[in-house]
């Protein structure tokens, strides 16, 4: 099975920062405005694998970002979960570090003539067909560009 997260390493038309250790690329879906997912550089099976470089990385990056998510858009917070459940449909599994980040807000937010509302705001977020909205190209490099005017 081939890993689905290292093609993404390559992406370079939608990443929003990088570091020596992790790459942070917006997402396609942003029903949460600037949902992104921030993935280990090297191809790395497990967080007990991560060194003490990788971690000290991550910590410093997380400030970064949700620094950036609140200064940017006024995100009250930053949902980040780790999972690699994909990975493990079907054998050889191949899972690969890698973090999915959803801003959450208490109030709509507007960009790029595009409203994103958190309806679920203070609730686990929520998942469904209903929550998806795909953007352009155009309107994720706005995104993009935003958020790192304050990186």
């Amino acid at each position: 099975m081939s890993c689905d997260v290292c093609p993404f390493l390559n992406n370079f038309g939608r990443t929003i920062t990088q570091t020596k250790y992790w790459k942070v690329d917006i997402n396609d879906n942003q029903e949460y405005l600037g949902r992104c997912y921030v993935a280990l550089k090297r191809h790395c099976g497990s967080l007990s694998e991560l060194n003490k470089e990788e971690w000290f990385n991550f910590a410093s990056l997380t400030k970064k970002l949700e620094s950036c998510f609140k200064k940017t858009f006024d995100a009250k917070l930053l949902n980040w979960t780790c999972l690699m459940n994909n990975a493990f449909k079907e054998k050889p599994y191949n899972p690969h570090v890698h973090w999915h980040v959803r801003p959450r807000y208490d109030k709509e937010v507007k960009l790029a003539g595009v409203t994103f509302r958190d309806p679920e705001f203070g609730h686990h977020y929520a998942r469904g067909a209903d929550r998806i909205q795909i953007l352009s190209d155009d309107k994720l490099k706005k995104i993009i560009k935003e958020l790192q005017k304050n990186l």
